[in-house]
This record gives structure tokens, C-alpha cells and sequence, in this order.
């Protein structure tokens, strides 16, 4: 459990509130929040109720079967800042999450994780024998962490190698743009990237 689960209770209410304040005005079905989630269905529900019970989240009608955001919540701001804007996200956890995807030599985070919404990707992921479906799936339990669907790209070492060589724009515009490399090979150091670059 990270920091601001302990702080709240648990990690369950920490993502569904993060769900809600980054899709604001989006309507959610209690199935939809489990999946984007990853919270079992019987936590959802009680959370539902206690942020209901507060003013967080409501139901357009009695009738209603999606819940959303209400935009009258009273502490819209002071939630936004310990939940969305906040830098307590552990770097190691991103790490974690694509271990198992293959051989990472590159591994740089920008937008949402740096609160960047210019950025062209949130997740930039550079190895060998990467493994798309183990991506896709760290990519999935990532998303469900912070609240939000994630933009990311994948590049095998040879590929993103010569796009560096190409001074491919991508490439160009995350390491040109604020960004936070997390993790680098020594054959891949972003200082050494950026130097070649210039010498193109």
C-alpha cells in the first residue's frame, strides 16, 4: 500500500477517487470502475457508498446505474492536489510493473506522471524481447494505480536505436521535452542520446 493509501485507509478508495478526478463528467457503472480499477466488485460497492455518503460521487437519478463525479464536491481542489498532483507516485512501482516484459534498457516517464499535459507520451519503454501481451498487461494494472488510460510506446533497442540515428520526431519530442528517465542502461543513457543527436 503507497503513502496516500495509508493516509485514506486503503488503496481501493485511492484509485476509484483518482478514476473519478481525471475523468470528471464521465459516468462509470459499478462493472466499468471495477475493470479500470482493479478493485473486486464488493469493494467497489462499499467505497461507492462511503464516497456517496460524502458528497464525492452520485448517480444522476435514483434510477441511474452509472455513478460520477460531482462537481459541487467541497473539497474538489484539496483531493486534487493530494491525489492527482501530488509527487508520491514510487518510480520503482512503474519498474515493477514490466519487469517481466522483457530485457529494459530505457524506461522514461512524462504527462500524466509529471503533470505535463503537452507530452506526446506518458511512457516511453525501450528493451529486448519485449513481449507485447506482458506490456499490455503492465500497462493495464499501471493505468488502474493512477486513474487514467496511459499513452505509451515500445521500442526494441535495435528500432529505437535507429530512430535515433533518424532524429525521429517522437523520439525527438520526449527526450527534447520534460520528461524523468527512471531507468537506463549504460548503452542507452539519455545524456549520450542527446549528444549523438546533436552531432546528426
Amino acid at each position: 500500500m503507497d503513502i496516500l493509501g495509508k493516509i485514506l485507509g486503503n488503496e481501493a478508495r485511492v484509485r476509484i477517487m483518482r478514476l473519478f478526478l481525471l475523468n470528471r463528467g464521465k459516468g462509470f457503472k459499478s462493472k466499468d470502475i471495477v475493470k479500470r480499477s482493479r478493485v473486486p466488485s464488493g469493494a467497489v460497492g462499499r467505497e461507492l457508498r462511503l464516497l456517496s455518503s460524502v458528497g464525492f460521487v452520485k448517480k444522476r437519478s435514483a434510477a441511474a446505474q452509472e455513478w460520477y463525479f460531482n462537481s459541487l464536491f467541497k473539497y474538489t481542489r484539496e483531493f486534487e492536489d493530494l491525489l492527482v498532483m501530488s509527487n508520491t507516485f514510487d518510480r520503482r512501482v512503474i519498474i515493477d510493473h514490466f519487469k517481466k516484459s522483457g530485457r529494459l534498457k530505457l524506461v522514461i516517464i512524462a504527462g500524466v506522471f509529471i503533470k505535463n499535459n503537452d507530452s506526446r507520451v506518458d511512457l516511453l519503454i525501450v528493451g529486448e524481447g519485449m513481449k507485447a501481451r506482458m506490456v499490455e498487461e503492465g500497462a493495464k494494472k499501471l493505468e488502474a494505480l493512477i486513474g487514467t488510460e496511459l499513452v505509451y510506446a515500445v521500442f526494441d533497442k535495435k528500432e529505437f536505436a535507429y530512430r535515433v540515428s533518424m532524429y525521429d520526431k517522437l523520439v525527438r519530442d520526449i527526450l527534447d521535452f520534460p520528461h524523468e528517465v527512471v531507468l537506463e542502461s549504460q548503452e542507452l543513457s539519455t545524456s549520450a542520446l542527446k549528444k549523438a543527436q546533436k552531432l546528426l
